[in-house]
Formats: C-alpha cells, sequence, structure tokens
C-alpha cells in the first residue's frame, strides 16, 4: 500500500510538472506564431442562429447591445468565474435582438480580438473557446456582416488561430463533453469557411469520438441519460450545419442520431418522466421535443431496454430499472452505484424514485449522492456495491465494479417482471443480492422479493434496502408497525413487509441540479446471520 501510495505522489508529480512545462510552451511566442499561420478566405457559409435552439437558453425578452457599457466590458475585474465564462464564451449574443446595432458588436469583439488575441488558460478554454466560434460565426448577421475589410480579416484570422489551437490541445482534454463542443466549432469552421483540412479534421474526430464513447447499440458508455440528450443535440446541430450549407451527412453520423433517437424517444418521450440514475437531473426536455419537430425528427422505438436500464409502460404506469453493469473507469465520472435499483410512476407521480444526483464534484454531497444509500436498492453494512477512488483532478471515478447476471424480463400486457443478481457484495461480505420485482396492472400491485445469497466467505452482516420517495409525499405508519402508507397528490399506497422490520427516515434528494431538499425514504433493516435472507414487500394502490 506504501509502495502504491508512493507511486501514485510520483505520478502526480510527474503529470503537474509537465503541465507547468506545456502551459511555458503555449504562451510562448514560438507557440503564438506556430497558430498563427492561417489561410486567407473568408466566411462563406453563415449558418441559422435558430439551429442553436436546442443548445442555447434563449432568453425571452431580447436585449439591445447599446444597453451594455462597451468600453468597460473586457475591464471588470470582479466577475465570478460562471459570470466570466458566460462573458468570454459570447453566447450572450444569442440574447441581443437584430436591432442592435452591428457596429456596437463588432466593436466589442474586435476589443476582445486586441486584448485576449494570444493564448491564455483561461479565455482560451476548450469550452469556452468552442462555444465563442460558434456564437461569432452562428451569429454573423452582426458579428460579421457589413463589416469593413480590415475587421474581416482580423475576425477570420482569430477564429482559424483558435481552430489550429484547439486543433493542437483537444486531444489532450480528459472531458469528453469538451470534445464534442470543440469537434463542432471545428467542423462548422470547416464548412463556414469552405476549408477541408479543418473539416477532415472534424469529421475525424467526430468518428472518433463516437467509436470511443458509444457501446455497440449506440449508447453512451457513462449510461448517463443527461449526456445522451447532451450528445444528441450537438450531433443534429452538425447534421444540420451540413444539411443547410449542402454538404454531404456521413452515414455515421445519420446512424448515431438514429440509436440515441430511439433511445431519447423510449426514455424520455414515451414516459415524459426524468429517471435519476448515473447523472441524471429533472429537466424540461419540451423545447428540445419542438425543435426536434420543427426539424422533422421524428424517432420511434419498438424495444423497452436500452443502455442497460429497462422501461416498461402502460397507460399511467411506468416501471424504470438499472440492469447494467458500471461504465469503463473512463466513463464513470458521474456513475451513481444503484446497481438493481428502480424507479416507479403512477399517473405522473413517483411512487418510489432514487435520491437524484449532485453534480458538483467539488462539494460533498457529489460523491454522497453517488452512494447506494441514494437509490431504491440494498446495501450492506452501510456501503456501496462500487466504491470510488478521488482522482487528482477532484472527481471521483470508480475503483471497483461488478457484475450483472441471472437476468430476466417480462413484458405482457397486464403483468411486468424483472429479476437480476450483482456480485457488488462478494469479495467483502460474501454476499450476492439477487431482486426480483413484479408488478400487477389489474389489481395495482407491485410485489418485490430481495434475497442475500451467502457465498464461502461470507460474515454476518447488517442490511439495509432503502425505498426512496418524491419530497412531496407524506407519510404515515401503522399502529401495527408492518405497513406504512404514501400519500402523493390524488394518490394513496399502501407499502408492506409482513416479516422484516420497516420504519422511515429522513434523507436528502437531488433531484435539480446541485441542490437538495428533505425527503423521506422507507427502510427495511436486519442482519444476516447463518441462513440466508429472503425479504419480501409489496406496494398496493389503496386510492
Amino acid at each position: 500500500m506504501i509502495l502504491k501510495n508512493s507511486l501514485n505522489y510520483l505520478n502526480e508529480f510527474f503529470t503537474f510538472f509537465n503541465n507547468q512545462l506545456r502551459q511555458y510552451y503555449l504562451n510562448s511566442s514560438i507557440y503564438n506564431k506556430k497558430i498563427s499561420r492561417v489561410s486567407h478566405s473568408n466566411l462563406e457559409y453563415k449558418p441559422s442562429p435558430s439551429l442553436l435552439e436546442c443548445l442555447i437558453k434563449y432568453n425571452k425578452e431580447k436585449k439591445n447591445i447599446s444597453d451594455f457599457l462597451l468600453n468597460e466590458i473586457w475591464n471588470n475585474e470582479n466577475l465570478s468565474l460562471n459570470d466570466y465564462k458566460n462573458l468570454q464564451s459570447f453566447f450572450w449574443l444569442f440574447s441581443l435582438d437584430l436591432k442592435s446595432s452591428k457596429e456596437d458588436v463588432q466593436f466589442v469583439i474586435l476589443k476582445w480580438i486586441e486584448k485576449y488575441s494570444e493564448y491564455n488558460i483561461s479565455t482560451w478554454d476548450i469550452d469556452i473557446l468552442s462555444k465563442r466560434i460558434i456564437s461569432w460565426i452562428s451569429n454573423s448577421k452582426i458579428s460579421y456582416e457589413d463589416s469593413n475589410e480590415e475587421y474581416k480579416s482580423k475576425f477570420d484570422e482569430i477564429i482559424k488561430k483558435q481552430i489550429n489551437h484547439l486543433i493542437n490541445e483537444i486531444e489532450r482534454s480528459t472531458w469528453v463533453d469538451d470534445k464534442m463542443i470543440g469537434c463542432s466549432a471545428i467542423v462548422l469552421t470547416g464548412i463556414s469557411y469552405n476549408d477541408k483540412s479543418f473539416l477532415n479534421y472534424g469529421f475525424k474526430l467526430l468518428r472518433k469520438i463516437i467509436k470511443i464513447s458509444f457501446d455497440k447499440e449506440g449508447f453512451p458508455k457513462s449510461r448517463n441519460i443527461r449526456q445522451l440528450i447532451f450528445y444528441i443535440k450537438y450531433f443534429i446541430v452538425i447534421r444540420e450545419w451540413l444539411k443547410e450549407s449542402q454538404n454531404e451527412i456521413p452515414e455515421y453520423l445519420n446512424e448515431i442520431i438514429y440509436y440515441l433517437g430511439q433511445s431519447y424517444v423510449l426514455i424520455h418521450k414515451n414516459t415524459e418522466t426524468n429517471f435519476l440514475f448515473n447523472g441524471n437531473q429533472i429537466s424540461d426536455n419540451s423545447e428540445f421535443d419542438n425543435y426536434l419537430k420543427r426539424l422533422g425528427y421524428n424517432f420511434k422505438s419498438e424495444s423497452f431496454e436500452a443502455g442497460g436500464y429497462i422501461f416498461l409502460k402502460k397507460k399511467k404506469y411506468c416501471l424504470v430499472a438499472d440492469l447494467g453493469i458500471p461504465p469503463e473507469k473512463e466513463f464513470s465520472k458521474d456513475y451513481q452505484s444503484g446497481a438493481l435499483s428502480f424507479e416507479f410512476i403512477s399517473n405522473g407521480n413517483k411512487i418510489i424514485c432514487n435520491s437524484g444526483y449532485f453534480q458538483n464534484y467539488k462539494h460533498q454531497l457529489n460523491l454522497i449522492s453517488k452512494s447506494t444509500a441514494c437509490h431504491s436498492c440494498l446495501n450492506v453494512e452501510n456501503t456501496s456495491s462500487v466504491n470510488f477512488l478521488k482522482q487528482p483532478s477532484g472527481i471521483n471515478k470508480l475503483n471497483t465494479t461488478l457484475k450483472i447476471f441471472n437476468k430476466k424480463i417480462v413484458n405482457k400486457n397486464n403483468y411486468w417482471s424483472f429479476e437480476a443478481s450483482h456480485n457488488g457484495y462478494n469479495k467483502k461480505f460474501g454476499i450476492t443480492h439477487h431482486r426480483k420485482v413484479e408488478f400487477f396492472h389489474e389489481v395495482s400491485k407491485l410485489l418485490g422479493e430481495d434475497k442475500i445469497l451467502k457465498k464461502s466467505n461470507f460474515e454476518e452482516s447488517n442490511f439495509e434496502i432503502r425505498f426512496h420517495l418524491d419530497p412531496a409525499a407524506k407519510i404515515m405508519k401503522t399502529q401495527d408497525g408492518k405497513s406504512i402508507y404514501i400519500g402523493l397528490k390524488n394518490e394513496g399506497w399502501k407499502f408492506t413487509s409482513l416479516n422484516n422490520k420497516i420504519s422511515f427516515e429522513s434523507g436528502l434528494y437531488f433531484g435539480n441540479k446541485n441542490s437538495f431538499v428533505e425527503n423521506q425514504n422507507i427502510l427495511i433493516s436486519g442482519i444476516v446471520s447463518h441462513q440466508e435472507a429472503s425479504i419480501k414487500w409489496e406496494i398496493e394502490k389503496i386510492q
């Protein structure tokens, strides 16, 4: 262990040293001269800003550029980090009305070029730089048109210079999302300037992202539903740029959009619910749905499985479960240890849910939200089915994994069931967890059985099975202690586990981004001693 820690510290030291050396080179005149070598060509393709509607949160009330203090815009030293990034990305251009003075907009961009035309780690960050290029080109009606030749020359040169830097650095980025945004900026620049070298590099990178980041069924290897929506938005925007500019659309781009579209319609549109698995949060996708409809995308899915999840839906009921294996370490920054957890929905109300995800990895709640205890499933000795290790970046990634086996799914007209096992507690406690859940439509009843199977290295262990509830749910325990009533809006359900100790406790709900509220969860607890345990429970509608 001492040797392993020493090697980790040594590796961190060399990584830090190399990064410092790299920064010294990027800030040098030699590097600035290298990326300043650009071809001389003008902006030809000017994309419709409306194609970015799925990516940009437009302000309903448009602003005029004259409302800003133009001479002070790049001299404000007191901005928060988030405001600074928003300012530097220029996405605020999408909030300007078309009556804004082109001269004023171009004055602001020209001032930016004068101050930030050479590499700087904060202003040339891959995410910020990529968004800036996309914004400048997409808003060409006010950022480029009707300007003089001197301005156009400076604009064209700084765009290409930033793309040269992006091409140099994008492969070094460990952030997959940044690579996708950067790839989009490179492709757009290649299209807009009719630059085959930029376009070919962008296509090559796009294909590489698809190959590395998606499984054989076209689902993100991270198993992150939020990331699936992020990807499909950018892929569609790239496709629409190519279509509008009358460029050929690569078949692999059509193919990945087709697969992602199938998963999207299965996960979101067919259920109209946000499922809280593996980094997902509550979001409103109605505007994206309208965007897809406007552009003629009509995805369909006949399956009930995607990315290791099952989605069983009929009329007012929906049962969703995570029966997938954990992602590879590289894609695990948002993974949550909720193997065999489930969510159950009635009339759009989550009767059973998971706790959600606290996205800010610098906060201790990020790791807490990754724990098995934050999911509607079993945990042993207050540990998770997998564990995480903090990286030098501060992000918690998987340190151990688990296998899923004995998986069976039944999807009939009036009956659903799923069952599966995982070995996440096997190595430490000699325990395998097997879960079976059944739903009977005609009587609106959910039956469950959690088996704790002992292995040769078994140790006596405490266990808990949690069933998390929506923060709006009201609960009440019966006098005999065998049942708990759940009230949510106009529905009532009864949770029962006759042969087990049940109670309820307060918890934290992270459904909304980087925030939390208190919720309640039902708890079955006990000890696995000499005999294997079979814990049966049921949830039945009573009104």
